[in-house]
């Protein structure tokens, strides 16, 4: 067995297959279906974004690559730049999102690609670059799920720079729809030529110097803001669960923090005493993500820290669930483990975009400065140089029985509960990825407590009655994330599982 592969989109899953099967490792295939995604997955993931990778080679040695977004050196005043409002209508709710040039931080999707290569892969950026410049060059169908995205931020994607890339129709005045085919070919001959001249064509060539032109009197970034960008390479943290050992994100991004948390929360609880879906398990999961959210509000304030973690501090907020009665983000992940226990889980954003184009690049950049939950200061009230917190959280999970999970999920907040969810449901429950992923889920963010269907009956009613504000999902929705997973059970059988709720794929090579 070459390895498995659980992804967002099926080209995505494909790219990283046709690397396992040409000899690649789990790293090389996590690389190339990075520049599939900026193709297939155009909303989610783009070169003026960023990420990170979770690594653990076949020795044993995990690390994981930052290279999110970096807040600009110098800040321009707001009555110079270009940042205003847009509203995103999700049918069940609406959100502002605030875009523009002013809205750009630093892009680092790039230099991380680059670093996971020449750290730990064993194949030549041309190769792992080439399937994407194909598909840019020949098109890419647009599946059910990217159209309805491309509805969804209609309103940045509809710009005069942005639209004539995404149009579809014989006037090219609408955005494409489901089964309408877009191109990029400015994308393909530069992704082509950053093949071979490497990562400096971004940060210290023409694009950065694009770059620094488009800002000019609308933006924070300048040319030193490229030339200075690094990929971090750091420890990840480490969550003991059970008899699970959890790698995930650590400080200074928030998600892994969090997750860890609530795990750390949840077992001191005898879940196997509950049934899963019912009213005691679900109010447990609700508490705990209340708590959570509390936890992150209060000890937050300079930002993530490991802290949360002391002991003495989960102590005290365990005791207060023990006291009680028994965003949509631009974010997509893939999770690849190959044949020799290599493990990748790549996370990517760009944000919504922030509606303008590098020229001459096909490259939309991110909106990552306006983002309210990246920037709980407020608009404009960012630290000058600094890598930026996220909620993204590529996570590994290792059983002393030799079990071994890749997973991660897009989602901006309700990436924590997912996660949390997903681990509770493989570790406390025994299920399959399959049925982890599929279960229903819920999410509380400012005491609303929000609910997939197919939970158990009696939930609903009592849920309702305890949480006065509370949001019922029909079906499964892609505001609960979307966990991929690539799996190795105890008898060394791999699995792959994409979540159904964001147009997932599974793929075994």
């Amino acid at each position: 067995m070459k390895g498995a592969i659980a992804a967002g989109h099926k080209l995505t899953a494909d790219t990283a297959a046709e690397v396992l099967k040409s000899g690649g490792n789990a790293f090389d295939a996590a690389v190339a279906s990075f520049f599939t995604m900026c193709m297939c997955e155009p909303v989610l993931a783009s070169l003026g974004g960023g990420g990170f990778l979770l690594a653990r080679d076949n020795h044993g040695q995990s690390r994981i690559f930052d290279f999110f977004t970096h807040t600009p050196r110098r800040k321009s005043a707001p009555k110079d730049i270009d940042f205003y409002p847009v509203t995103v209508d999700f049918g069940s709710a609406q959100q502002e999102f605030h875009i523009g040039l002013g809205a750009s931080a630093t892009p680092g999707a790039v230099s991380g690609m680059f670093s996971v290569s020449e750290e730990l892969g064993s194949m030549s950026m041309r190769e792992l670059i080439q399937p994407a410049v194909a598909l840019a060059r020949d098109g890419v169908v647009v599946n059910e799920f990217q159209a309805y995205l491309l509805r969804l931020v209609s309103p940045i994607y509809m710009t005069e720079s942005v639209l004539p890339l995404f149009s579809g129709g014989a006037d090219g005045q609408r955005l494409a729809a489901t089964g309408d085919t877009i191109k990029n070919l400015e994308l393909a001959q530069i992704m082509d030529v950053l093949s071979v001249e490497g990562i400096d064509l971004f940060y210290r060539g023409e694009i950065a110097r694009d770059i620094q032109r488009l800002c000019e009197g609308r933006g924070h970034l300048g040319y030193e803001d490229l030339t200075s960008y690094r990929t971090i390479v750091r420890h990840p943290l480490r969550q003991e669960y059970r008899d699970r050992v959890m790698f995930t994100n650590p400080p200074p991004s928030a998600g892994g923090v969090l997750i860890a948390f609530g795990l750390d929360l949840l077992q001191h609880f005898e879940l196997s005493a509950y049934r899963p879906g019912g009213y005691d398990h679900v109010k447990l999961l609700a508490e705990i993500l209340r708590k959570t959210s509390a936890a992150r509000a209060k000890h937050f304030i300079d930002g993530p820290h490991a802290g949360l973690l002391a002991p003495e501090l989960v102590a005290a907020y365990r005791q207060q669930v023990c006291g009680v009665t028994a965003a949509f983000r631009g974010t997509t992940h893939i999770s690849i483990v190959d044949g020799d226990n290599n493990i990748a889980a790549l996370t990517v954003s760009n944000g919504e975009g922030c509606g303008e184009l590098i020229p001459g690049t096909g490259i939309v950049m991110n909106n990552m400065l306006g983002e309210e939950d990246l920037i709980p200061d407020g608009f404009h009230r960012w630290k000058e140089n600094e890598r930026m917190s996220s909620m993204m959280a590529p996570s590994i999970l290792l059983g002393r029985d030799g079990s071994i999970s890749a997973l991660g999920s897009g989602g901006s907040n309700r990436i924590r509960s997912a996660i949390l969810q997903v681990v509770s449901n493989l570790v406390d429950f025994g299920l399959s990825a399959e049925a982890a992923i599929n279960n229903p889920r819920i999410h509380i963010e400012s005491d609303v407590l929000n609910m997939e269907s197919g939970l158990l009956e009696e939930s609903y009613g009592a849920l309702a009655g305890e949480f006065p504000q509370h949001r019922f999902f029909a079906e499964a929705n892609m505001f609960f994330g979307g966990v991929h997973a690539a799996t190795i059970d105890t008898t060394g059988r791999f699995h792959a599982t994409g979540d159904p709720r964001r147009s997932g794929v599974g793929i075994l090579v």
